[in-house]
């Protein structure tokens, strides 16, 4: 049983940085994807950045260069680091895995979910 467990969130202004972190149970390194989700307030979740075995991460082209997606060696915890946070970032981010090898950026394609940590950020 795959268990994932985000924290970090919180209230941040225009400009600053945040680290989430989600300690994933049930897990292994040969899930083809792991990464970090978002859905705000009125709108579809949507992906933010994955890790994907044997292949470069990616990013939503809304947060690359800003963040940085990365996993600890022994792969239990994945972070995300958020610097230079806008308004339009605000959301609840969630961890997500897979085992379905088509992944990526894709909502549909995930089958664990967190419950999500909440970011806020001021303007």
């Amino acid at each position: 049983q795959v268990q994932l467990v985000e924290s970090g969130g919180g209230s941040v202004q225009s400009g600053g940085s945040l680290r989430l972190s989600c300690v994933a149970s049930g897990y292994t390194s040969t899930y083809p994807c792991i990464g970090w989700f978002r859905q705000a307030q009125g709108k579809e979740r949507e992906g933010v950045a994955v890790i994907r075995r044997g292949r470069p991460a990616i990013y939503a082209d809304s947060v690359n260069g800003r963040f940085t997606i990365s996993q600890d060696n022994a792969k239990t915890i994945l972070y995300l680091q958020m610097n230079d946070l806008r308004p339009e970032d605000a959301a609840m981010y969630f961890c997500a895995t897979t085992r379905n090898f088509f992944c990526g950026l894709v909502v549909d394609l995930y089958n664990y979910w967190g419950q999500g940590t909440q970011v806020t950020v001021n303007s």
